[in-house]
């Protein structure tokens, strides 16, 4: 009879005890959010579901206002704290372009403390050479400033006769209405206590102390390793995160030093030209000025103009003639346009092509905002920018913002095409 009993199969009623008792027993989770308890109820069959539990109200957006006072208040900030944040961005975006170099000595079983001293070393070694031989002719150059513009004038008076009598014509018209006693009267020369020594020395005094504080943050984001990015990872909630935050992070790392290497390669490399050329040319200290043509191509739009500008200058004042004289400028200004318009394309290719506007805006923001150094941290901040928002497809707005490949006429037909119903999905049955 009890074996019976045990091999018959329960009914519905005896499976609906069961779970009920199993339920009972069960302990209940705690719903933090909602500020309740959470039991779960299955409804009978045949009977109406239980009302849908009242979850926690959503949270509120962000309105336009906030946005707008929280972008003005971190502009704020980086202009009030620039003497301790730029150093900074400088040793953040050095080391992004250098980790590869320490990746490598790892490989060779170095520890990353010593590459780090190694790659520190070479970098101030390479840095304070250039400085010096491009500092001792340019102290001179500049102390003999006033009698090089002098000279400058009257060899344009001389080169342009028209300016000296238009020059000459611009003095009587000051002077119309003025008696013979005024015109000779003697100008009273007031000296007054310059503040430019001071300016000068508070000045150093802060560069030294950020270059000082940038080096040695870089040489800790070296030495460090990998350490940060395990950090990131650590706190990532979700593995799909995780994985982003690293590609992220590599990303970065490869594109911001690819760029700063072969941009630097092709500086140097315009630099070499230049200084050939004027050499070729016969104008004075020709290494300097293709040293400072190389540093001045770091900066987008405004240094290249600056370099033309200066080798006019100096072209004017080596030469007699102004044809002779253009000649150092135009040699610049023809392997600009060469290493901007078909080198440097071919190098970096199309993912590193951003908009010439944002460009633009980008460097007349950071140099308002940082001066020099802003100006040469612009374009590496607008490729990091650029990274994240290709990788985070809420972002792929901004990304095609910053793009300088604007979809053509033929590629957004190609979409609507693919758009309508029973439009082929294969992209070569779409316009050519």
């Amino acid at each position: 009879m009890l074996a019976t009993l045990l091999r018959r199969p329960p009914n519905n009623a005896n499976i609906a005890m069961i779970e009920l008792n199993e339920r009972s027993t069960a302990p209940e989770p705690f719903d933090t959010s909602a500020g309740t308890l959470d039991v779960t109820v299955k409804a009978a069959p045949g009977s109406e579901p239980p009302p849908a539990p009242v979850s926690a109200a959503p949270a509120t957006n962000t309105t336009p206002v906030q946005i707008v006072l929280i972008v003005l208040g971190t502009i704020a900030f980086l202009y009030f704290a620039r003497p301790v944040v730029l150093p900074v961005f400088v040793a953040c975006v050095a080391a992004v372009a250098l980790k590869p170099l320490i990746r490598w000595f790892s490989c060779c079983h170095i520890p990353p403390a010593l590459s780090a001293a190694v790659v520190l070393c070479l970098l101030v070694a390479a840095v304070g050479i250039g400085f010096f031989q491009l500092g001792r002719p340019a102290l001179t150059w500049m102390n003999d400033a006033p009698a090089h513009m002098a000279e400058l004038r009257q060899r344009v008076q001389k080169m342009l006769p028209r300016m000296a009598r238009f020059s000459q014509a611009a003095d009587a018209m000051n002077n119309l209405g003025a008696t013979d006693e005024e015109q000779k009267k003697v100008a009273t020369v007031e000296l007054k206590t310059s503040r430019v020594p001071s300016t000068l020395i508070n000045w150093t005094g802060t560069f030294l102390a950020g270059v000082g504080e940038a080096l040695v943050l870089l040489y800790l984001l070296l030495a460090s390793g990998d350490l940060f990015l395990q950090k990131l990872v650590h706190v990532m909630p979700t593995f799909r995160e995780k994985k982003s935050a690293v590609e992220i992070s590599r990303e970065i790392q490869q594109n911001m030093s690819k760029y700063l290497f072969s941009v630097s390669l092709i500086n140097i490399a315009l630099g070499v030209l230049v200084s050939a050329g004027l050499y070729w040319l016969g104008v004075p200290n020709a290494v300097m000025w293709g040293m400072l043509a190389a540093l001045l191509n770091f900066v987008p739009y405004f240094g290249p103009i600056a370099g033309v500008l200066l080798l006019g200058i100096v072209g004017l004042l080596t030469f007699d003639t102004l044809w002779k004289g253009l000649l150092p400028p135009a040699w610049y200004l023809l392997l600009h346009l060469l290493e901007a318009n078909l080198i440097t394309p071919v190098l970096l290719g199309r993912r590193f092509t951003l908009n010439p506007v944002v460009i633009f805006v980008s460097l007349i923001f950071w140099t308002w905002l940082w001066g020099v150094p802003g100006a040469l941290l612009s374009v590496p901040i607008l490729v990091s920018i650029k990274v994240v928002c290709d990788r985070l497809p809420s972002l792929s707005h901004v990304s095609e913002l910053l793009s300088s490949e604007p979809n053509s006429i033929f590629g957004n037909l190609k979409l609507l095409r693919l758009r309508k119903p029973g439009a082929s999905a294969d992209p070569s049955a779409s316009i050519s």
